[in-house]
């Protein structure tokens, strides 16, 4: 028999980490979690709650489903993580320098946004007082 100690269910999964069924199953089909299934009941245990956690914040930081996998694939339960944790520090420095060209581009889009904001304000400050002036 399957051991169910100290495991969730869907509804409380999705309670613990603020998500829905769908995204549960969705990772579920990507190989990203392994609930324990009895018939149409899925358990979740302490393993897939902290693959979850890595889930969700890998995506937080832009790393694609994909990256997530293999770094969760690289996990060794008996033996030395290095790998893992290599690859994870390589894949968040590239991820960082690609999210501080963003904040980069958005700097500049908003500084010119803002420029253009002030010079329509000008434009209809000058339509309304020649308007008033009329």
């Amino acid at each position: 028999m399957t051991d169910t100690a100290d495991t969730l269910t869907i509804r409380e999964m999705c309670a613990a980490f603020d998500v829905s069924p769908r995204t549960l199953r969705f990772y579920e089909t990507k190989e990203l979690l392994s609930p324990i299934r009895l018939g149409t009941k899925r358990l979740f245990t302490k393993q897939d709650r902290a693959r979850l956690r890595l889930i969700l914040r890998g995506k937080r930081f832009g790393f694609s489903l994909e990256e997530i996998r293999q770094l969760l694939d690289m996990y060794d339960r008996d033996g030395s993580n290095e790998a893992q944790l290599m690859r994870t520090y390589d894949i968040a420095k590239d991820r960082l320098a690609q999210m501080e060209a963003q904040r980069a581009e958005l700097d500049v889009a908003i500084a010119d946004l803002k420029t253009q904001l002030a010079e329509g304000a000008k434009a209809l400050a000058a339509f309304r007082n020649t308007a008033s002036a009329a």
